[in-house]
Order: C-alpha cells, then structure tokens, then sequence
C-alpha cells in the first residue's frame, strides 16, 4: 500500500514537472535528450560544488581571518 501511494505520489510530481516545463509539447524522444541533458547538467553542478566549494570557503575564512 505505501509503495502505492509513493508511486503516485512520484507520478503526480513528474507530471507537474511535465507541465510546468511545457515537456507534454515535446515527442517522447525530444524529452529523453532534454531530460538527459537536465540531468548532465545538474550533476555537473553538484560535482563542481562539491569539488572547489571548500578551497572557496577556506579562502574566504582566510581573507577574514577567522581561520589562521
């Protein structure tokens, strides 16, 4: 019954981001390439904060002098 509802919960939330971002216009090939290349992207991100946000932090904690 939980698995269920999570289930359809997880579809309702998939079609408010197929709505919002107009996909529902798209051919479900065009929205494979677009949502694979959403998906490059945001790990990219998330890859790059994770990478060089601490030497950012630890600059900045530097230049303030809150660490020595």
């Amino acid at each position: 019954m939980a698995l269920g509802d999570a289930w359809k919960q997880l579809s309702w939330f998939y079609y408010q981001y197929v709505l919002v971002t107009a996909l529902y216009m798209l051919e479900p090939w065009e929205r494979t390439i677009f949502n694979s290349l959403l998906i490059t992207v945001a790990a990219m991100a998330v890859y790059t904060g994770y990478v060089f946000m601490p030497q950012h932090i630890m600059a900045i904690l530097h230049y303030f002098e809150v660490v020595q």
